[in-house]
């Protein structure tokens, strides 16, 4: 096919420009959240409608802009920050006034109202798909306030992407906490469906906007670090290692005040919490990291969530070497010369950390060649494509040309019956039969059990499963993002036998628990399941939610890895897991048992 080569027009080239900016109506929140701290807000308060897909509306208290520069504020690459490009490598600020309203104006409706306070009147200009509409004198306060409405109407393909409100109300509450997680000189009020849902005032200690912010139960568990190495300082806070989390969101990054993601202070937190933490849980930290702008460079990602340092070897040092002595007055760590207290293997990870930054150029993600192990890929006439693991499964060859797939009968064991030879590290469990050696892994069959005992009992819609009510209710803090995932799901928690009262503004209290699960504790389920459920907001039915409820119901009942089980509960286990469906893996797909034939141990042996 013949295609010209064409200039595309501004009006598209903008909508394209503003997708790297404005992937939600968060992002939107997020530049004028900067904005207005970049002009020297105290004061700043916001209403967002229908979650901030109706609109968002951010009014502050700091400098305004002067009524002729206001047009200028949204046309491309005007700024009042940058003048040689020099500059760019030595930003203070979030941006600039007008970097991100045009690619906001281009896929929303904009209305702004300011004045700077050697104005006597200010300015009232509206934007529509890029162009302005109006602009005329008004009266208003000092500071700045910013409409944003019929957002992504002039590109609805992009509309059709955002999830529900709740769930983008979820993604905006993350902007406001990491926003007022670096500010405490600010002052912070959010609005939502007519009413107040937060309010946080400024404070000069650090620590008491982290306790309003994040709740009590945070700095409980948390210790304050600090650091410095030559022009570099760290502060913050890292948790004891008794209390840790299911997901790396309370995980909080700041390079000069800027909320950043970034792969190599990630690796240096995961280094220090190396076998402090049980494996797959990760720690709650907010660190700080202050160094002179010239040695960081802020715009490797058009909404500068990632930055690139000069010496990433200094960043990752004080950050790993201050989290280590700050964890070491509670849990002891190996010695690694030089008198230093590192974790074991530390220098060889650093190494690996450093390389894959490198690599990374600060841009993009990384993928690796993963160990795959014994992986047989089969394929139907229709094209599409299964992984098994070839040790439990085995294949029937269906007729050439036959429209179906090619049948997959899993060998799946019968334990009852089974010689049981004892325990391996506390979590295996051996089986001998007359065809070989059968292990099964304790938690994963457990699990499984538990799993599909929940389903079976789940109640008819419209009904309960029948809950325990707890002895003494228990008061759960979260933070303002938990708070609008479980305002969206409390309906589903109470189906499940989890039953949750509100209990002031960010605040709940936990009634009651499934009966059957009665022993685990509740405060860690629920954050656990609002941590699972900000990840994944409606993308799952209501049916695969309640299913995500159940398999962390089943985590949190089944018997542990390294926990000791007489004969006969090891017995009893298999003889469940013979009455359970879909018994070869747990309810994570991870495999519950792994079964080696005479043939197998006789070819270890060298006996074929």
């Amino acid at each position: 096919m013949d295609r010209k080569i064409v200039v595309l027009p501004d009006s598209l080239t903008s909508k394209i420009a503003a997708g790297e900016v404005v992937e939600r109506p968060a992002s939107i929140l997020k530049e004028l959240l900067e904005n207005a701290v970049d002009a020297g807000a105290t004061d700043i308060v916001i209403e967002l409608a229908k979650g901030g897909c109706g609109s968002i509306k951010v009014v502050d208290n700091g400098e305004g802009i002067e009524h002729t520069e206001v047009p200028l504020a949204f046309e491309r690459f005007a700024t009042n920050k940058i003048y040689d490009f020099d500059d760019i490598y030595n930003v203070k600020s979030y941006g600039f006034r007008g970097e991100a309203l045009p690619s906001i104006a281009a896929v929303s409706r904009v209305e702004m109202v300011t004045r700077k306070q050697s104005s006597l009147s200010g300015t009232r200009v509206i934007i529509e798909s890029g162009q302005v509409k109006t602009l005329d004198h008004a009266g208003c306060p000092v500071g700045t306030s910013v409409l944003v409405s019929h957002i992504f109407d002039p590109v609805p393909v992009r509309k059709k992407f955002l999830k529900t409100e709740m769930t983008e109300q979820g993604y905006c509450m993350d902007v406001i906490t990491r926003m007022a997680l670096s500010h405490p000189e600010v002052r912070l009020r959010v609005a939502a469906r007519g009413r107040e849902i937060m309010n946080i005032p400024a404070t000069r200690d650090i620590s008491e906007r982290v306790s309003l912010v994040l709740g009590t139960e945070f700095t409980d568990h948390t210790i304050p670090v600090k650091g410095n190495k030559g022009d570099i300082t760290l502060t913050g806070f890292a948790s004891k290692p008794e209390y840790s989390k299911s997901s790396t969101k309370q995980i909080f990054f700041y390079v000069n005040r800027r909320f950043v993601r970034d792969y190599l202070l990630n690796h240096a937190v995961m280094t220090a919490y190396r076998r402090v933490i049980e494996a797959r849980k990760y720690p709650a930290v907010i660190i700080f990291v202050d160094l002179p702008t010239e040695d960081v460079d802020v715009n490797v990602h058009p909404a500068k969530m990632e930055v690139r340092f000069r010496n990433p070897r200094s960043i990752y040092d004080i950050v790993a070497e201050t989290l280590v002595v700050a964890l070491s007055n509670i849990t002891p760590f190996v010695s690694e010369g030089r008198g230093r207290v590192m974790p074991e293997g530390y220098s060889e990870r650093v190494q690996e950390a450093l390389k894959r930054y490198t690599i990374s150029m600060g841009r993009g993600k990384l993928f690796f060649n993963k160990e795959i192990g014994h992986i047989v890929r089969t394929a139907s006439a229709n094209g599409k494509i299964q992984n098994y693991d070839k040790d439990s499964v085995q294949f029937q060859r269906l007729p050439t040309g036959s429209d179906a797939e090619q049948e997959i009968t899993i060998k799946r064991p019968t334990f009852t019956g089974l010689e049981y030879m004892g325990q391996i590290a506390g979590t295996y469990l051996i089986f001998s039969s007359s065809t070989g050696l059968i292990l099964v892994d304790q938690h994963a069959a457990h699990e499984r059990i538990i799993f599909e005992k929940l389903k079976k009992d789940s109640p008819a819609p419209g009904e309960k499963i029948i809950s325990q009510t707890l002895l003494i209710p228990e008061v759960v803090s979260l933070s303002p993002g938990e708070f609008a995932v479980l305002l969206e799901s409390m309906n589903i928690f109470e189906d499940t036998g989890i039953e949750v009262e509100l209990f002031g503004e960010k605040t709940i209290i936990m009634k009651s628990v499934p009966a059957m699960l009665s022993h685990i504790e509740p405060k860690e389920l629920l954050c656990e399941l609002l941590e699972e459920f900000s990840k994944t907001g409606q993308s799952l039915s209501i049916e695969e939610r309640k299913e995500k409820i159940y398999a962390l119901l089943a985590c949190k009942g089944a018997v542990k890895a390294h926990q000791k089980l007489s004969e006969s509960e090891a017995i009893m286990i298999c003889k469940d897991l013979d009455a359970t469906p879909f018994s070869s893996t747990c309810p994570h797909g991870r495999p519950v048992f792994i079964s080696f034939k005479i043939e197998d141990l006789e070819r270890m042996f060298k006996r074929k």
